[in-house]
């Protein structure tokens, strides 16, 4: 069979004022969360890795409106983990939307083989090419609360929650060609390697516009560095940042640590969601 008579298939990619965040392996790990109430049994039913289970649950958790996923941390054997209300109507949603996305799909596929086989194997090229990724550990969602114009730049805070802001420092270009407003949905990326942990506070001054205070969730070493992730306050947000190994044993970094990440507003990239 060539590949003029293949249809078109695809996985969708849900992309909405969240963020494109949810594609079909997540929904097979949200689907097997509900199904065995453990992470770590989920990762192995998806099948990933156990590690990689836990971020996809946060990166989700984080751009999400509401909590997808309630965990509770339980050593090797994973812990208990419930999907909520809103995960399952998001799941649902999600499969309604794939049906018909798979049936569009299959009636382009029929137009585009009226053609020949070289439209097609070019369209699968473009739309491969089409997917955008980034290195990015911490990934954020909100409305946009305040934009402070300067002379070049302009500073931009972000609302993740009802007692959480992120400020972003981009040029006033930037503002006119994202077409930024208050009130306008955004995506806002951090890489964890931009963060730096502070134990205590108390009489440090820094000049970091973004301050973020949270108990240690989870600690990954690695064969350098070591990953460290917060859970931020509200109980729907966590941010990861990356410390050497020598930073962890010195701060004396414990899960159920009170801990502020500091990070600089130009640390902070936007990306528009229309």
């Amino acid at each position: 069979m060539n590949s003029a008579s293949q249809p078109l298939m695809g996985k969708l990619m849900i992309d909405t004022a969240m963020g494109s965040f949810l594609g079909d392996k997540r929904i097979r790990l949200l689907e097997a969360i509900a199904l065995h109430g453990s992470i770590l049994q989920a990762a192995k039913a998806v099948p990933m890795a156990y590690k990689a289970a836990w971020d996809a649950v946060d990166d989700m958790n984080n751009v999400a409106p509401e909590p997808l996923v309630l965990r509770a941390t339980g050593g090797r054997h994973g812990g208990g983990s419930e999907l909520t209300a809103f995960g399952r109507r998001l799941i649902a949603f999600y499969r309604a939307l794939e049906q018909e996305s798979q049936a569009a799909l299959a009636r382009l596929s029929g137009q585009l083989a009226q053609h020949g086989e070289p439209d097609i194997a070019e369209f699968r090229q473009v739309l491969r090419r089409l997917t955008m990724k980034t290195s990015a550990r911490n990934q954020f969602a909100g409305p946009i609360g305040a934009i402070r114009s300067g002379a070049v730049e302009s500073e931009v805070i972000l609302k993740l929650g009802p007692s959480l802001e992120l400020t972003a420092i981009v040029t006033n270009e930037s503002v006119q060609n994202l077409g930024l407003a208050e009130g306008r949905d955004v995506l806002a990326f951090v890489k964890a390697s931009s963060i730096v942990l502070m134990v205590e506070e108390e009489g440090a001054r820094v000049s970091a516009r973004n301050r973020f205070r949270g108990l240690v969730q989870k600690i990954h070493h690695g064969p350098v560095n070591t990953e460290v992730t917060l859970d931020l306050p509200g109980g729907h947000h966590v941010l990861t940042a990356v410390v050497t190994d020598p930073s962890v044993e010195r701060l004396g970094l414990a899960v159920g640590q009170p801990v502020t990440a500091i990070f600089k507003a130009s640390s902070v990239f936007l990306v528009s969601t229309d």
